[in-house]
């Protein structure tokens, strides 16, 4: 389990990006699977979910996650959920002790919040398209409608596909720079003629500070080359695999 200095720092906020070490799954799933919506047995899940919340060291978490549509939506966490109940949303934001914010991801970006001041946590899950769509920023606006305060919320970015295992085609890069000519700065040529090299944290931290964050920190690790500690859709893609597993980053409140 990785962690950051920013969010160690805060008070009252116990957080973890997890690897894939430690696991019951097996296969493809190999390791700490603990997305529901893969095709891995149910129980294994299960199991991986709960050793994730005992590796956070804390009795009697309940570990909420949200269906994943790569939206701006996003929902305020009060009660636990089942998952085959849980909204379909992108971030969440959370007053609650006891109750775990979980992002599942396999090369998107999760990114944790928190106030500590204010007691008030968030989580989102930033692919490109959510990213670009707002998430972020919604998901902050929703921690100041708790009470946070702007000037107050730390972030962080976890692991996630880094540029150089990011290839993109031009009509992916048209669609942010036409859009936003400053985004070009999130692009490199590719070794393929026409195409480019995303650059999905730098975007995102972007973004961050954008909305007026100035303690973010950035895990720099490549979920695609990193396949010890991490699934990566990318990687399952290029090679044929029918399926992939899903990393936990977690964010709660403790006493």
């Amino acid at each position: 389990m990785l962690t950051t200095e920013t969010l160690n720092d805060a008070t009252g906020i116990r957080h973890g990006f997890f690897t894939r070490e430690g696991g019951c799954s097996q296969g493809i799933y190999s390791g700490l699977n603990c997305g529901y919506d893969s095709d891995d047995a149910t129980d294994s899940v299960r199991q991986n979910r709960t050793r994730a919340m005992e590796k956070l060291g804390t009795e009697g978490v309940v570990l909420n996650t949200v269906h994943q549509i790569h939206s701006p939506n996003v929902v305020e966490v009060t009660d636990p959920w089942k998952a085959a109940q849980a909204p379909k949303a992108d971030g969440m934001v959370s007053r609650s002790e006891g109750i775990a914010l979980g992002i599942l991801t396999a090369d998107c970006a999760p990114v944790l919040f928190a106030d500590a001041n204010a007691r008030v946590i968030g989580a989102a899950h930033a692919g490109w398209r959510g990213a670009k769509e707002g998430v972020l920023g919604a998901t902050v606006s929703a921690m100041v409608e708790l009470g946070a305060d702007i000037n107050n919320i730390q972030a962080a970015v976890g692991p996630c596909i880094q540029q150089q295992s990011y290839e993109v085609g031009p009509e992916f890069h048209s669609g942010f720079v036409d859009e936003e000519s400053g985004s070009a700065r999130f692009f490199v040529a590719s070794a393929r003629e026409g195409r480019f090299m995303f650059d999905l944290a730098g975007y995102v931290e972007h973004q961050l500070r954008s909305l007026g964050l100035e303690r973010v920190d950035v895990v720099d690790v490549d979920t695609y080359t990193d396949e010890d500690r991490f699934f990566s859709y990318r990687r399952a893609t290029h090679r044929g695999e029918p399926d992939y597993g899903r990393g936990l980053s977690a964010i709660l409140l403790i006493r």
